[in-house]
């Protein structure tokens, strides 16, 4: 049972309900700090949710570097693992990450156990939020705001750190999933630069640096 089978079983039967949702985005691959880290599967509803998959033949030694990240960005994260892994992954995420895992049912197919449901994540980071933004969303949204118009020439990094500051971290939130969900196409249309906008995850159907 590898990752590509687990994820495939996974949105066609936990996720299910909100790939039919019209207010609900289903991605697979978000980039996470421009592209430095992806989460496995996201979902964009009154939320932001993440999962991480570790299957039989996966190490959980990055996992170290990939709960910081995940922490600051999503309201809620869960970890679907292979059942090789059932005992450990309990000492090795946070208490508030739910535990999935995955194992082999009686005819071959896939089966899901809730071994823990995930909790309200409080370490989210408002910057890293705003990090999901492309410059054009983050241009957009300050613009609504009535920011001074020399800052919206500025670089993104400082559009960012102006967002982090000056938006309340529930407005912020909203605002990026709303963006999230406007958005189109998932390859920026601009050159991107190192660490940039630059991978297509799947809609509707890495090693994490430490922070």
């Amino acid at each position: 049972m590898n990752d590509r089978e687990i994820r495939q079983s996974f949105h066609r039967k936990v996720l299910a309900r909100q790939h039919s949702s019209q207010n609900t985005l289903v991605l697979d691959e978000l980039g996470l700090m421009h592209g430095a880290c992806r989460a496995d599967i996201a979902v964009v509803n009154g939320r932001l949710i993440g999962y991480e998959i570790k299957s039989n033949a996966d190490s959980l030694d990055r996992l170290r570097n990939q709960v910081p990240a995940y922490d600051a960005i999503f309201d809620r994260i869960s970890i679907v693992v292979g059942e090789r892994h059932r005992a450990s992954i309990v000492r090795t995420v946070p208490k508030h990450w739910g535990i999935i895992v995955a194992k082999r049912g009686g005819r071959g197919a896939v089966r899901f156990e809730f071994r823990r449901h995930a909790r309200q994540n409080q370490n989210v980071k408002p910057y890293t939020i705003a990090q999901l933004l492309w410059r054009s969303e983050a241009v957009e949204i300050l613009s609504s705001l009535n920011a001074p118009p020399k800052l919206l020439k500025l670089p993104r990094r400082r559009l960012y750190q102006y967002l982090s500051r000056q938006v309340a971290l529930g407005t912020l939130k909203r605002l990026v999933r709303r963006s999230l969900k406007k958005r189109r196409y998932w390859r920026h249309p601009s050159p991107p630069s190192s660490g940039g906008d630059s991978f297509q995850p799947t809609a509707k159907s890495s090693s994490c640096p430490a922070l």
